[in-house]
């Protein structure tokens, strides 16, 4: 026979537990992977800021992506002939491109790209900033 009780066998597990008191309130930040909440969290955007925001996040995305292709493909391998005519520290201007002056490009369209997306962020009010 079973010796439990009925007691026993009506109690919640402690998962069923944390599940119950997980669903009944929204989950604040714990010290886990939880993100804390923000003066953001009880904002809900339109469907116009929505696509207002991706299309603005797209559209630098693209140029951004249209200067790293201009630069590296175009300066490092079309116009390289042209390029070599100028020196630059000793090195002719469209191999200094091909070897540093991308990686260099890259670079610094990544810091542009976090200042400009921190402006178009603020500009749809999805910032982080409190």
């Amino acid at each position: 026979m079973n010796a439990t009780s009925e007691d026993e066998t009506s109690a919640p597990s402690p998962a069923q537990a944390a599940e119950a008191d997980f669903a009944s309130k929204p989950p604040q930040h714990s010290g886990g992977n939880m993100p804390a909440r923000s003066h953001h969290d009880d904002e809900v955007l339109s469907e116009a800021q929505v696509s207002g925001y991706w299309a603005a996040n797209l559209r630098l995305l693209l140029g951004l992506l249209a200067v790293w292709f201009a630069i590296s493909f175009g300066a490092g391998i079309l116009l390289v002939g042209p390029l070599n005519t100028i020196q630059l520290g000793g090195y002719p201007l469209g191999f200094w491109f091909a070897q540093q002056g991308s990686i260099f490009v890259f670079v610094g369209l990544i810091f542009f790209y976090a200042y400009r997306m921190k402006v178009i962020e603020r500009r749809f009010g999805v910032d982080d900033d409190e």
